[in-house]
């Protein structure tokens, strides 16, 4: 049986990361955290572009944009929904995390979900660090074994 190990080499990757600004002092921090990682594995700092979008409803689209584009190996998408007293939090929710699932199968091209879903402030601030930093692996490591897939 052959094995395909995880390599977290993110030299040569290029990253865009897609931020909804709705709750922009989460997702900033979630940001400079997934950048700070990012170059920890090894991207270069001109090899990560970000975009930023109104809320997460629009996380999708520029998404979509920036595979269909193929200028970049994975994609992350940042942002936290925190509910409130309506449905509308379970709409934006679901909306959005399927909108990048979608985009990430129909374009062939990881897809980091870290927009948060939390019941409050406290919760996202308590995620921030966790969930950006993973974002970053995930995406280190799927755009590898994408590369190292598509070798074989």
């Amino acid at each position: 049986m052959k094995t395909i190990a995880p390599n977290l080499n993110g030299q040569g990757l290029k990253i865009g990361i897609v931020q909804a600004r709705f709750t922009n002092e989460v997702g900033s921090a979630m940001v400079d955290v997934a950048r700070k990682k990012l170059l920890e594995l090894g991207v270069a700092d001109d090899d990560i572009t970000l975009a930023t979008v109104p809320g997460a409803l629009e996380v999708p689209l520029v998404l979509q944009n920036m595979a269909a584009s193929e200028s970049y190996d994975a994609l992350i998408a940042i942002g936290a929904v925190i509910r409130g007293e309506t449905y509308h939090f379970e709409l934006v929710a679901n909306e959005s995390g399927a909108g990048v699932s979608r985009v990430g199968l129909d374009f062939n091209v990881p897809i980091a979900n870290a927009i948060l879903t939390t019941e409050n402030d406290e919760q996202a601030h308590a995620r921030i660090q966790e969930k950006a930093s993973d974002a970053a692996i995930v995406a280190v490591e799927l755009a590898n074994l994408l590369n190292d897939l598509d070798e074989e």
